[in-house]
């Protein structure tokens, strides 16, 4: 069996795979070898090795498997053809986007972006501050993610609540929305990005939301409504801080550059060194299952 890979992946993280899988490389610019065109399993490079990916795809003859090192999936799922299993890094970035969402979190609670801005201008910009202690904080959108999160701000004493698409115990549907957008201090936004979550949250929502709130976005951009977070942003309705948006990048002159309460990160919150190594990791799992005929981890159904 012949696995796919980018030529950039280091030689330590493409060992000890099963005796009858073959290591091939997508390259940046030649031509594929007699091998790669023989892969059945790829793991789906992104940023700028996903162009020539995407465009070397109708020569892989024999794909059957597409492993990707990301958790979300919308980005790729429009260029597979039909028949390709696609599968997921759902666990890979459970440490690093709950340590940016924490952080976040306790940053904008003590009004860290603003004090820098201060530092910045030499202003002693004095100000009480809030506490996260007795916050109630609801996840939207209740994955690997989500759990890990609330692990890391379980010991800060906050309530939470769950929700995401279906409902089940413990974690409440979307349709509970009105009734417990209203109860929240912090709401982080988790959701991936599908058909049924575009603009998910809009204007209705930001309006039943306590006014003050802090909104945390680690999941897509293009869940939320971007006009009507500005606006609920204008109102003093919702304080942002987020890793995403609609589009990405921001082009030059958006609202969300210079409007105050607003604090952004370049979609990095997974990007860490160890970013290869725990997705390898997934790899030769996903690999040995493969061989072994086994069922695969993670596969994408419904868009996630």
């Amino acid at each position: 069996m012949v696995l796919l890979v980018s030529e950039v992946i280091a030689s330590n993280l493409l060992q000890d795979f099963p005796d009858s899988v073959e290591v091939a490389f997508l390259p940046k610019e030649a031509p594929l070898s007699e091998k790669a065109l023989q892969a059945e399993f790829a793991v789906a490079p992104y940023g700028s090795g996903a162009k020539r990916f995407f465009a070397e795809l109708p020569n892989l003859k024999y794909l059957k498997v597409v492993q990707t090192l990301t958790a979300g999936v919308d980005w790729i799922l429009p260029h597979l053809p039909p028949g390709i299993v696609l599968c997921d890094a759902a666990g890979v970035h459970d440490i690093p986007v709950s340590e940016w969402i924490v952080a976040a979190v306790v940053g904008a609670i003590k009004r860290f972006p603003e004090f820098r801005d201060a530092q910045r201008e030499q202003r002693w910009a004095y100000r009480w501050v809030d506490d996260l202690e007795g916050s109630t904080v609801l996840f939207l959108g209740y994955g690997s993610i989500a759990r890990a999160t609330e692990k890391r701000l379980a010991p800060f004493e906050v309530e939470f609540i769950r929700v995401a698409r279906t409902a089940r115990e413990g974690v409440y549907g979307f349709a509970a929305l009105p009734k417990l957008l209203p109860k929240a201090d912090v709401i982080i936004n988790l959701l991936p990005y599908t058909p049924q979550t575009d603009k998910l949250i809009g204007a209705e929502h930001f309006a039943q939301m306590k006014p003050g709130v802090l909104f945390v976005n680690a999941g897509r951009g293009k869940t939320v409504d971007q006009e009507a977070l500005v606006e609920a942003i204008r109102a003093k309705q919702v304080r942002l801080v987020s890793d995403v948006t609609d589009p990405e990048p921001l082009p030059e002159g958006h609202p969300l550059w210079s409007l105050p309460e607003v604090f952004l990160t370049p979609h990095m919150a997974g990007s860490t060194p160890k970013l290869f190594e725990r997705g390898f990791r997934l790899v030769h799992q996903q690999v040995a299952r493969y061989v072994r005929g086994e069922p695969l981890q993670n596969v994408v159904t419904d868009g996630y």
